[in-house]
């Protein structure tokens, strides 16, 4: 049977269920809040669209409540009588590994090894690995995308940027006649401050081949995360890369595949990764009956998970050793308007801190809810969101963000904005 009209079948079932003479006799003290009917009519079953009709486009036209409402309702008939299991598996994924100049290497996955190894100096401090989890067809994905491989190319190239800046300043003729000024000067404490790496990107776009809601929650996530797990042995083989560099950051379904990756890299090396970040883990709809799928804690050395759709696009299972929510547990965040921004937010949450100066921008507490959080005004053993979590912080925190950039409640704008001023190609190229 198609597992594709599983949903369907399984819809049509429990309104057959609840209309049975057997399911009249269960036991009648049982929470009638607990019935499929008290949740979920026959015209919201039939109004709920196939995977075919579902797309990001549509979430994205929808409210963030009504697209959250939708995608809880396809999730939980999916999982009812656990049959829907992924079959689909993508074939090689297009990587990409940008340049400070602006460009990037664009090859396969099977191909960009030996493309790397022409490359001078790659992986000599640390690697990043962004693997994306929705298509770039969105401008909400693709700007979120953006910012992060900017914020990372501003990381690992600001020496170089600094070293650019005191020789523009040096031949400047006016440079000496003229006072500095307070953004000039909030660039340099900035970038003084800033501790910063150099080092690579390398971004799986496996987000991609997901280009419809049916090839989303048929993913399979562990054979598609073995496969990277196994890219990333031959990576650090062939060019002798240490694995201890190496920190993976998944978006969405793309967190859950960068943790079967990890724990791949595991099982082939015997040695864990340094870390795995999850931005907004999503809910899983097609799972393999005997399998734990999900990022989860031991997937690398440090495990860390931002949750900002947690009843929308994402999930409130946790996922890390440390799992951050913003502004407590719900649909979104302030400032999303819809599923796809909310789930993203959490990459663009994690691209400010990754900016230099702002790496303990978003302070967060241990806390079960916001309402806890604020109750004890935000007190507790602090930790921050971000590049710049510890790696011996475990549990649950709680904090509060801002409705627009700059996000965190400790980032001033005003760095934000000079530091946004400095010139980087990559904040010109937006093709990718």
């Amino acid at each position: 049977m198609n597992p594709i009209r599983v949903l369907s079948l399984l819809a049509c079932l429990a309104v057959a269920a609840m209309a049975s003479p057997t399911a009249r006799m269960h036991d009648n003290t049982v929470n009638q809040a607990l019935k499929p009917s008290q949740w979920l009519s026959v015209q919201e079953l039939e109004a709920i669209p196939s995977v075919d009709e579902l797309t990001l486009e549509r979430l994205e036209n929808m409210s963030l409540e009504k697209g959250a409402e939708l995608l809880q309702q396809v999730y939980h008939l999916s999982q009812i009588n656990h049959d829907v299991e992924p079959n689909f598996v993508p074939n090689n994924i297009q990587v990409y590994v940008p340049k400070p100049n602006g460009d990037k290497i664009v090859a396969p996955i099977n191909e960009m090894i030996q493309r790397l190894k022409q490359k001078q100096n790659f992986g000599q401090d640390e690697v990043t690995i962004i693997v994306t989890g929705l298509p770039q067809t969105s401008e909400t994905v693709k700007k979120a995308t953006r910012k992060l491989v900017q914020a990372y190319m501003q990381r690992y190239n600001l020496q170089q940027q600094q070293q650019q800046a005191q020789k523009y300043n040096s031949e400047s003729n006016e440079d000496n006649k003229r006072q500095r000024t307070s953004s000039e000067e909030d660039y340099s404490e900035q970038a003084k401050n800033a501790n910063t790496n150099t080092g690579d990107i390398i971004v799986i776009d496996l987000g991609s081949t997901l280009t419809n809601y049916k090839r989303y929650a048929m993913l399979d996530i562990e054979k598609t995360g073995a496969k990277i797990g196994k890219w990333i042995v031959e990576l650090t083989s062939q060019l002798q890369l240490p694995h201890e560099t190496i920190h993976m950051i998944g978006q969405n379904v793309g967190a859950h595949v960068a943790g079967a990756a990890a724990n791949e890299f595991t099982r082939l090396t015997g040695h864990k990764l340094r870390r795995v970040t999850g931005l907004d883990p999503s809910n899983i709809v097609a799972k393999n009956r005997n399998t734990l799928t999900g990022l989860a804690r031991g997937d690398a050395e440090f495990v860390d998970a931002i949750h900002t759709s947690v009843y929308g696009m994402g999930t409130p299972i946790r996922s890390g050793d440390v799992d951050f929510y913003p502004n407590g547990l719900g649909a979104g965040v302030p400032g999303a308007e819809n599923v796809v921004e909310a789930a993203m937010r959490a990459t663009r949450y994690f691209a400010e801190s990754v900016r230099p100066g702002n790496e303990r921008s978003f302070p967060a507490v241990p806390a079960n809810s916001l309402k806890q959080y604020k109750q004890n005004d935000g007190f507790g053993k602090r930790a921050y969101m971000g590049i710049d979590a510890a790696y011996d912080i475990e549990g649950d925190y709680i904090l509060q963000v801002n409705p627009k950039s700059p996000f965190g409640r400790n980032a001033p704008a005003q760095k934000q904005n000079s530091y946004h001023g400095v010139h980087n190609a990559w904040e010109s190229n937006k093709d990718f």
